[in-house]
C-alpha cells in the first residue's frame, strides 16, 4: 500500500515538472480542444469560487477530484445545468454507490445544448436554407478507495467527444486525484490532474473537396477530389492544489473554507478561494473568487445558497444555485439538484 501512495504521488511530482518546463510567459488561451472540459460543474463547487479539490463531498468530485468519492457514504446522485454564454446551456449528470471496502464507483456523463444554427456560405451569408448543429459531451467512470485511514486515490477515465455539422472529433482522457487529511484537526490537502489524454482532430465529410489543380488550363478535370487536413489540438490539461478546512462554531453552524492553485496548460496560474456556511446540515451559504491574480480573466466573485432536506432517515434531497460574474460577459447561473440515500 505504501508503494502505491509513493508510486501516486511521483506521478504528480513528474506531471508538475512537465508543466513547469513546458511553461513559458505566454497565455495559451484559445489553443486547446475541447475548452467546455474547464466548465465547473455543480453549484455547490461554483458558488464556492471553484476552490473545490480537497472537499469533492457531493458527485460532482468526479469532475473535481475522483479521490473525493472515497469518503462518501451510501449512493448519490445529482443533475446540474449551467446557463452559459449565447443562449447554450450544459447538463451534468452524475451517481456514484459505495461498495465498502471494495471502493467507490461513479459515473458521469456531460452533454451541451446549442440549438439549430443556419449555414452560411460567403455567398449566401444570409443562410443557405440547411441548419446545423455542434455537441460537446463526456462520459466518465470514477473509481476511488481509501489506501489508508488517511490517504485516498481516485481515477476517471473517460470519453470526449465534439462535432459541429458534418465533422467531429473524439479523445480518451484520464483524471487522478488524491485526498490526505493531515494531522491539523480539519484541514485536508488534495491534488488533481485533470485531462491528460489524447489529442484532437476534426474529421468528417466537412473535410472532402473538389479542386482544380491548374487553373489556368482549359478542358482539364476541375473536380478532382481532395481531403483537407486539419490539426491535432491538446486537451486542456490543468493541475489543482488544494487545502481545506473545516470547523463547527456550534453544535448547529459549520464553516468550511478553501484555497485552490491552479495551473492550466492553456493560461497562466491562478487561484480559487472560497467559504461555506452550514446552519444545522439543512441551509448553507456560499460564497468565493475565482481567478485570483489572473490579469486577463473576466470571472471575478461567487455565490450561491443550497437547501438540504432529509425525507426518511436514509433519504436527503438538495437543491443548490449559484451566481457566478464574468464581467463583460454578464454572468452565469448554475442549477443542481441531488439526491443521497
Amino acid at each position: 500500500m505504501k508503494t502505491l501512495i509513493k508510486l501516486t504521488l511521483l506521478l504528480f511530482i513528474v506531471v508538475g515538472n512537465t508543466f513547469s518546463q513546458s511553461a513559458k510567459d505566454v497565455s495559451k488561451k484559445g489553443t486547446v480542444a475541447a475548452p467546455f472540459l474547464s466548465i465547473s460543474q455543480g453549484a455547490k463547487a461554483t458558488a464556492m469560487g471553484s476552490a473545490f479539490v480537497s472537499i469533492s463531498d457531493d458527485a460532482s468530485a468526479i469532475f473535481w477530484n475522483p479521490a473525493g468519492l472515497a469518503k462518501l457514504q451510501g449512493s448519490g446522485a445529482m443533475f446540474d445545468r449551467t446557463s452559459w454564454f449565447a443562449d447554450v446551456n450544459y447538463n451534468f449528470v452524475a451517481g456514484y454507490i459505495n461498495l465498502g471496502d471494495i471502493g467507490t464507483l461513479g459515473l458521469s456523463f456531460t452533454s451541451s445544448e446549442y440549438g439549430d444554427m443556419k449555414v452560411t456560405t460567403i455567398e449566401k451569408p444570409d443562410g443557405t436554407g440547411e441548419l446545423f448543429s455542434a455537441t460537446d459531451a463526456v462520459f466518465a467512470v470514477s473509481y476511488a478507495m481509501n489506501l489508508t485511514d488517511n490517504f485516498a486515490i481516485g481515477f476517471t477515465p473517460k470519453i470526449v467527444y465534439q462535432s459541429i455539422w458534418k465533422m467531429n472529433a473524439a479523445a480518451v482522457a484520464m483524471d487522478l486525484g488524491v485526498q490526505y487529511v493531515t494531522p491539523f484537526d480539519g484541514i485536508v490537502l488534495a491534488m488533481s490532474i485533470s485531462n491528460f489524454g489524447t489529442k484532437m482532430r476534426l474529421s468528417g465529410t466537412s473535410n472532402l473537396v473538389l479542386l482544380d489543380l491548374d487553373q489556368t488550363t482549359s478542358g482539364n478535370n476541375d473536380k478532382i477530389p481532395g481531403n483537407i487536413q486539419t490539426e491535432d489540438w491538446a486537451l486542456p490539461l490543468n493541475f489543482r492544489v488544494g487545502l481545506g478546512y473545516s470547523f463547527n462554531i456550534t453544535d448547529v453552524n459549520k464553516v468550511t473554507v478553501a484555497l485552490d492553485a491552479m495551473h492550466p496548460s492553456d493560461n497562466y496560474e491562478s487561484v480559487n478561494v472560497g467559504a461555506e456556511y452550514g446552519y444545522n446540515d439543512f441551509l448553507f451559504l456560499r460564497g468565493g473568487y475565482k481567478s485570483l491574480f489572473l490579469e486577463t480573466s473576466e470571472e471575478s466573485f461567487t455565490l450561491g445558497f443550497g437547501v438540504k432536506q432529509a425525507l426518511l432517515n436514509n433519504l436527503a434531497i438538495k437543491f443548490d444555485y449559484a451566481y457566478q460574474n464574468f464581467g463583460r460577459l454578464t454572468n452565469i447561473q448554475k442549477f443542481t439538484v441531488g439526491v443521497v440515500f
